[in-house]
């Protein structure tokens, strides 16, 4: 019998290491980027073609490499960053593995330029599919730059898999912020099909997030900052009022590495607490610095998953740092008795002449009252004489059979006609909240905020599969300013967005003016609107119904903004209107994210109430 058991050649062993590093076209920009960091680079330049499926091109001026070490960088396990096992507990640099350069050469067509400061000239280094093609000596700039061509060229079950340019791109616009945000000495620029993305300049880390996230986020941070034995711990975290559902900014990283710490969420959360509503998050941009020796981050190949020795201390102070961070802001005056040295406030009473320069005093209010004054007493005035004249302007042909209405209308006593009033409307409204309903089985309760969405849902669901919907122009259009994720996003949604009415006229790259909005749901705020939209949709790129997904939450969204809210009062005729929609939906029993709209009290139960 022969020998089954082969080893497989460099160039398959290598397909497989990168399907597990390099997923899509974002995974190479954050690879590159990183090595870019590592190099020492203080300007780093990301170009990219339709998403980065024809082209991904980084461009810095770090360090540079030699020709030796440019053709043995797409080796696997080439690496400059440790030398023996013990240096993995005394990481300082981003990569370290050595599997990103071979990983990306072994799916896509690279093509490599690099110089360092003491070399003449540089090298020119051409690669596909692992097979080194060229190696020539070439004229560049002291640094690197990476061309990487047609990613899965030779993979296509990958290659056919790759989600639209615009959600690619929103992966990119993703990992790209995760980088930037570590370093925020570092110039950053991001290039799509020659148009500039993001241009952001070295400076401080609060303006870095206002220029990646914009102007409100840098408005709703709260700086945290403490520092221990075990680890120090900077950053902001949002105030109260900047929670929200979802499109919220939740960002942990450690030692300048972005990681993902359910258990650390749950310490921020906590210390929110009371303070927002349930369900909503709050935005928070926390750094940790640990020694390396406390963490292990060779776990996953994407570094996101990181292990702490002291993870249950540094919980604890996570969240004290949190809600230090919360009081301060959240200040509460106390009463200070240490008065020494403080300037004398005059007190109210005190002499005009005991106070310096002080003038006269004004005089106290003085209040006239009756003390033997007793309304219950009988009153001992004898009622008037002319008493007629209070009966002047009464006609003598008035009707005596005519009787006050409660109702402000006259009913005649001697009258065939009867007036019945409706002592038992179809509907009855319980609180502005609830419309109550006999049915044959018992009573039934309608929850009409949640009925009124489950309608409007389904009406904008037909908008979206049917024709464009009615819209309403706006008197003054509106400017909607977007991130550069949100605006990659847009992309996709706006054929979506129209058919429900909005009309987008866009004016720049990341800005639209909002010139019409859907008919029934005037009065609310546009932008805000179409902010929350996008936010809730944000979560859908990495699924294949994307667009039946972004329809659900586009209706659901605009469902809930123009639904009748708690609290308004509906008429009988309203409420008629209401259940009878209702109960023409496909559903009447649930809203479309399963909450419950109706429930009837069984007849039996009344009647135990009652007994």
């Amino acid at each position: 019998m022969t020998d089954v058991i082969q080893l497989l050649p460099d160039s398959v062993a290598n397909q497989i290491a990168a399907g597990e590093v390099i997923q899509r076209p974002a995974s190479v920009i954050k690879e590159l980027v990183e090595n870019a960091v590592d190099a020492g680079a203080k300007n780093i330049h990301v170009l990219v073609v339709d998403a980065g499926r024809t082209s991904i091109q980084v461009i810095d001026d770090g360090c540079g490499m030699s020709e030796t070490d440019a053709r043995l960088a797409f080796e696997r396990h080439a690496t400059s960053k440790i030398r023996q096992a013990d240096d993995l507990f005394s990481l300082h640099t981003m990569g370290f593995r050595g599997e990103a350069l071979p990983s990306i050469v072994a799916v896509a067509q690279v093509e490599l330029r690099t110089r360092r400061q003491e070399d003449e000239v540089g090298t020119l280094l051409r690669i596909s599919g692992s097979h080194v093609e060229s190696q020539e000596p070439c004229s560049c700039a002291v640094g690197s730059s990476f061309t990487v061509s047609n990613l899965f060229f030779n993979v296509p079950a990958r290659r056919k898999f790759l989600k639209t340019n615009a959600t690619e791109l929103s992966n990119i616009l993703t990992a790209f912020e995760r980088i930037v945000l570590v370093y925020p000495d570092i110039t950053f620029t991001l290039h799509s099909n020659g148009q500039e993305l993001m241009n952001l300049k070295a400076g401080s880390l609060r303006q870095r997030i206002t220029e990646v996230y914009g102007r409100r986020y840098g408005q709703d941070l709260l700086p945290v900052s403490v520092e221990t034995a075990l680890c120090r711990i900077t950053g902001f975290t949002g105030k109260p009022e900047s929670a929200r559902k979802k499109g919220v900014h939740e960002c942990f990283f450690v030692n300048g590495r972005y990681m993902k710490h359910p258990y650390f969420h749950r310490a921020v959360q906590q210390a929110y607490e009371r303070l927002v509503p349930a369900g909503s998050h709050v935005p928070y941009f926390i750094y940790f610095e640990v020694s390396p020796a406390n963490i292990d981050v060779n776990i996953h190949p994407t570094k996101t998953e990181i292990k702490f020795e002291n993870e249950q201390p540094i919980w604890q102070i996570l969240s004290a740092a949190v809600k230090d961070a919360i009081g301060q802001f959240c200040e509460i005056p106390q009463i200070d008795f240490d008065t020494e040295g403080r300037p004398d406030i005059p007190v109210y009473g005190q002499h005009p002449l005991d106070i310096p320069g002080g003038h006269a005093a004004p005089s106290v209010p003085k209040i006239l009252t009756t003390p033997s004054y007793n309304p219950f007493t009988p009153s001992k005035k004898k009622p008037a004489d002319d008493w007629q004249q209070l009966y002047e302007q009464l006609t003598d042909t008035a009707d005596s059979n005519t009787q006050p209405s409660l109702f402000g209308d006259n009913i005649k006593a001697d009258s065939t006609e009867t007036t019945s009033l409706d002592l038992s409307p179809t509907h009855y409204q319980y609180k502005g909240r609830y419309i109550m309903t006999a049915v044959k089985s018992g009573l039934m309760v309608i929850d009409q905020h949640r009925a009124d969405i489950r309608i409007r849902y389904e009406r904008y669901l037909r908008y979206l599969s049917d024709a464009p919907a009615r819209s309403q122009r706006m008197l003054f259009p509106e400017v909607l300013e977007l991130t550069p994720a949100d605006a990659a996003l847009m992309t996709d949604l706006i054929s979506s967005l129209v058919a429900v009415g909005f009309e987008l006229t866009p004016l720049g790259p990341t800005s639209y003016a909002v010139s019409g909005i859907p008919a029934g749901i005037e009065g609310l705020q546009p932008t805000k609107l179409l902010q929350e939209l996008l936010a809730a949709t944000g979560s859908l790129h990495a699924t294949d119904t994307f667009s039946e997904q972004a329809h659900h939450e586009l209706a659901l969204a605009l469902a809930r903004q123009a639904a009748v809210p708690y609290g308004q009062l509906l008429s009988n005729d309203e409420m008629d209107t209401l259940v009878n929609d209702l109960f023409a939906c496909h559903d009447v029993n649930h809203t479309p994210d399963g909450r419950t709209i109706l429930s009837i009290l069984p007849q039996k139960d009344i009647d135990h109430l009652m007994a």
